[in-house]
Formats: structure tokens, sequence, C-alpha cells
């Protein structure tokens, strides 16, 4: 390929769908046009719907544009489809693994569906098991392998015919923060020692950081393309971080700062304290009056902040204004009473030990992280906790229930909202809510009238009759959260609810959430966007089925030598925990 090429270049593209029981059409791209370089590492990043996947999957010639001119690699692809995909490698979302054979024999299949020649097999393999870490477990199904490790094996798979050109929709999707950081390792060598084309969509803007290009979607539109520093510069002079009073969590500042629009475009929990960026018409006045005193400080742009500016532009209100109702009723049981407790527990699959000896507390109206590395044992402890897997052995009481001996008693005092979208995508909202409302024992108007607070406090009215598999993320968000809701649990468990959703969905999510802890709802969550442990009262990172640490976010980032964030913290904690099994 000629290095002045251009990877790909799209002329007025546009590309719309008609959803099940739509009236009208939805444009997924309209009126895109772009020119990505070769041999770079570049990003499509924008909200949910934006359009980032379906302009990947136009590239990779799975898709034909309804109009416009599309060239991947100097080559039509609606003129030739086939000979873009002989030189491109695409990893999808949801990538295809076969989870009952081994990686070597996931490698086999997909060197022969790509018809890699026998002789160059046992070279590539060996790079590609050198560059994932892999070479260790190429016997092991991939269904046992953890999530980082299937997302590994996943590049590996597509990486096995060296491509000209790499597109990679959200690879790190429900990826802890070790993983990611191989992955992005793994992807950049690619593009430093071959000069490999690389296309990722990503809803870590972190990420974007470290790419030559990002083009920002929105909408089906293109609105801002450049270097990261053309992104940030959006937001220079405007980013300031604020240090709460004694007292005062991060996240009741933040909300405060969120619900105040005509002052501040976006704020969000940092190290203790509040990043936000202020409207430059804000008026002074009520800017000193939303901080009463507190300490700010101007800091430099960072790429997510410029990003936030761009989408505030064309949605000038807060994506979630103060509720003006909390979806629950006041949780009974006095302030800081414990809720949750849990004394040496164990989780064993034969001889296999996924919790070993795990023990704390949670209080009512606390926001308590579980976090880990994937594979670390927190899903096995988080489904011991919501009564959905019993334990091999230890005391565990939820809601003032022994789940040893009634968890079905303690599940009717609990919400639950899963990683995955877990309704039923071929009922529409109303159908969905009316379902799990019976199955929580609501009934008549008592039914009736929980649907429609859900339906008023997430704010889903006019969405009644839509296909629920055909609502956007954010909008499956908001029904799973209101689904789970609607019983007015006294806890929440939220499993990784923010994987794969732009930092605007996840503003929107975590106000709502505050609200509720506001109310005296527990909140249990796992997450592995470790910013979102700022948002918790305390945390706990699992590693190996061990707990490594527990406490304030403040308590954790001291434990890993006073790291400035909580990704930091978590990375240094795991890692000397790791090399610490090592000698051992």
């Amino acid at each position: 390929m000629d290095a002045a090429m251009p990877a790909l270049v799209g002329e007025g593209l546009h590309k719309g769908f008609m959803p099940k029981g739509a009236k009208r059409s939805v444009q997924a791209v309209a009126d895109v046009s772009l020119r990505i370089p070769a041999g770079r590492l570049s990003a499509l990043v924008g909200p949910d719907g934006s359009g980032k996947t379906t302009l990947l999957r136009l590239a990779a010639g799975l898709m034909r544009a309804d109009s416009g001119t599309l060239q991947v690699l100097g080559i039509d692809v609606a003129a030739d489809p086939q000979a873009v995909q002989d030189r491109i490698s695409y990893m999808p979302q949801r990538f295809g693994l076969y989870e009952d054979l081994s990686v070597q024999e996931n490698l086999d299949l997909y060197a022969d569906l790509h018809g890699v020649a026998k002789d160059l097999r046992q070279a590539r393999y060996a790079r590609l098991m050198e560059m994932t870490d892999l070479g260790r477990f190429t016997a092991r199904p991939a269904g046992k392998l953890s999530g980082g490790m299937k997302q590994k094996l996943g590049l590996a798979c597509t990486l096995v015919r060296s491509p000209q050109l790499l597109l990679l929709d959200e690879p790190t999707v429900g990826v802890d923060p070790l993983s990611r950081r191989e992955l992005w390792q793994i992807v950049q060598q690619l593009v430093d020692d071959e000069r490999l084309s690389v296309i990722v969509s990503t809803a870590y803007l972190d990420e974007a950081e470290r790419c030559a290009q990002v083009f920002v979607m929105h909408e089906g539109r293109l609105i801002a393309e450049g270097a990261p520093q053309a992104i940030r510069d959006n937001a220079q002079g405007l980013c300031h971080i604020a240090k709460p009073p004694p007292g005062m969590a991060a996240r009741t500042l933040q909300a405060r700062l969120l619900d105040a629009p005509a002052s501040i475009i976006d704020a969000v929990p940092q190290g203790g304290d509040v990043r936000f960026i202020r409207r430059p018409d804000a008026d002074e006045a009520a800017l000193a009056a939303l901080f009463d005193g507190m300490p700010v400080e101007t800091v430099p742009a960072r790429l997510e902040d410029g990003f936030m500016v761009l989408l505030r532009s064309k949605h000038p209100q807060p994506a979630m204004a103060a509720p003006q109702s909390s979806p629950v009723a006041a949780a009974p049981g006095a302030p800081g009473e414990v809720v949750i407790e849990v004394k040496d527990l164990v989780r064993k699959f034969g001889d296999f030990t996924a919790v070993a000896s795990t023990s704390f507390s949670v209080r009512r109206g606390e926001i308590f992280g579980l976090l880990g590395p994937n594979g670390a044992g927190k899903t096995t402890t988080f489904r011991m906790l919501c009564g959905l897997l019993p334990a091999s052995s230890g005391f565990l009481q939820v809601a003032g229930v022994n789940l040893r001996h009634a968890r079905a008693q303690a599940r009717s005092r609990v919400g639950y909202v899963s990683q995955k979208f877990a309704l039923y995508g071929n009922l529409t909202v109303a159908e969905n809510l009316e379902f799990f409302g019976g199955a929580y024992g609501l009934r008549g108007a008592r039914l009736r009238e929980r649907m429609q607070a859900v339906l008023d406090q997430f704010e889903l009215q006019g969405q009644e009759g839509a296909t629920s598999g055909q609502l956007p993320g954010g909008f499956k968000q908001r029904l799973a959260m209101a689904t789970g809701l609607l019983h007015e649990p006294e806890i929440l468990f939220l499993d990784e609810p923010t994987s794969g959703t732009d930092p605007l969905a996840r503003r929107e999510f975590w106000r709502r959430i505050t609200a509720l802890a506001e109310a005296g709802v527990t909140i249990i969550i796992t997450t592995h966007f470790m910013e979102e442990a700022e948002y918790c009262d305390r945390i706990v990172i699992q590693d190996a089925g061990q707990l490594l640490a527990l406490g304030t976010p403040q308590q954790v980032r001291v434990q890993a030598g006073s790291a400035p964030d909580m990704e930091q913290a978590f990375i240094g904690i795991v890692t000397q925990a790791r090399e610490e099994r090592a000698r051992t």
C-alpha cells in the first residue's frame, strides 16, 4: 500500500435504518465526510447511537451506504467489498470466539478461515502469543478465560493474517484497567513497529487521548475532528478543580454543580475533589454562590473536557437535572445501620476457590463499590450478595435475612440491574414493566402507580409502546433501572451498569444514583471505570479471590502510595499483590 494513501476516505455518507415498529427511518450516518490517515491510530468517539459502529461496518464492507462514496485502502467498498475484506481485519464489540475450543484451536480456526498459509502460522502464532501473554494458556478453553484474556485472544485471532487496516469496535468494553492497558500496549506496538493503520471506536476518552486523530460523532454526524489537542482546546481555560468542605462527599458537590446549567457545563469527582467546566459566560456572582468559599484552582483541559463542551453545545441542558422525586420510598431503618454483613465468605467451584474468606459490611444509604480485574472473584461475590449464588461457607446477611437459608426472602427486598441488557427485547417498554412488576408482586392500581412513577423518573414517557430491544443504549439502561426499582427495594445491585456507555450517559446515570443514596437506598456496584469508584463511600478491591483493599477512595489511594487517582491506585495495588504471590 502507498504510504501516502489514506486508510479511509468518505464523502457525503448516509446510512439509514427502519427500526421495527417505527414510522420513519433513523439516520445512523448522516452526510459524513472524513479522511483518516494511514499508518496511524485514529479514534471514533461519540455518545451511544452516534453512528460509530455503523461507520465501522460500512468500512468493513458489511453494510452498503445509502448514498455517498467510501474508499478503504484505495478500494471502492461498494464496488468491491470482498477486496476490502481481504486486506482488513475487523473486531466487533462481540467478537465470535468459540468457547468450547482451546486458545490454540481458535487461532487455527481463524487462520483457516482467512487462508493463512501453514508455513507462516507458527512464527505468527508465536509473536501473537508473546504480545498477548497468552502463550501459557494455549490449551485452555476460551470459555475458561477471564474477560480481559478473551479480548486479547479475540485481538490475536483478528490479527492472525497481518491486515493492512485494523478496525476495532470498543475493544475494551467490560475490561478491567490492567487488561485495558495491556490491550493498548499491543495495539500501539503494532502501529509503531509495523505502521499498521488502526481505527478504533471507544467510550473511554483517555484511550482516545492516545490517538493521532480523533473524530467526534453525534447523532450520525461528524461534529469535530483533529489531533487530541484540537479537541481539548474547546475547553481550555474553562477547567477547574474544587475541594469540597469536610463532611461533604464529592458526589454531593458534583450534583449541585450539574443542577446549575447556567453556570456549569460538566462536573465529575476526581481524587476526592470535583473537576468542573464552567460556562464561558457564567455569572461570577452565581459561581461564587455555588462554591461558597471552597478552594478552586484552574487546571489544563483533557480530551474528555473538550468532548463534553462539544456535546453540551448540542445538548444545552444537562442530561439529568435534580430529580423532582425519588423513584423509591424513603428506605426504612436508621441511617448508618448495617444492612449487609459478610464474614469469612467462601465460594468454591470444585477444587477452585473463587472467593476466599472475605469479610466486610455495608451501611444503609451507602454506595459500596466492588472492584477487581476480570476473573478476580468480584462477580462471584456480587452474585452471592444478590442471592443468585449460594456460598460454600461463611456468614452472609442481606436486609436482615441470612442468605445461607432464605435467599428468596431477601431477593424480594433488593433490586438488580445486570451488566448486559437482560429485559425482553421483543416486548415494549410498558410490557416489560408490567411483566417485572407482576414478578415482584405488584398488581392493579399499585402496579399502574409504580409504572407511572418510574416512567416519569427515568424520562421514558412517550416510549411506552417502543420495542425495548430497539431502544438506544442510554434508554435501555434507563429501562433496566426502572424495572429494578419498580418494587421500591431497600438495596440496589448494579453489575457494571455503565459498561460501554459514553461520558454523557454516565453523568446522567450517576446523578440518579446520588439521588437514590440520598433517599436511603443502599447501592452495591461493580465497575471497570475507576473514576466511578470516586462516587462510592467505600470500595473493596479483590484479585484471585482475595480482598486486597477496603476503605474510602481516599484510604485506598493512600494505601497505594498516595496515588493521584483511582486507576493508578487500582493498578498499583493489584500489581503489588500479584508480584507478592509470584514470589511465594
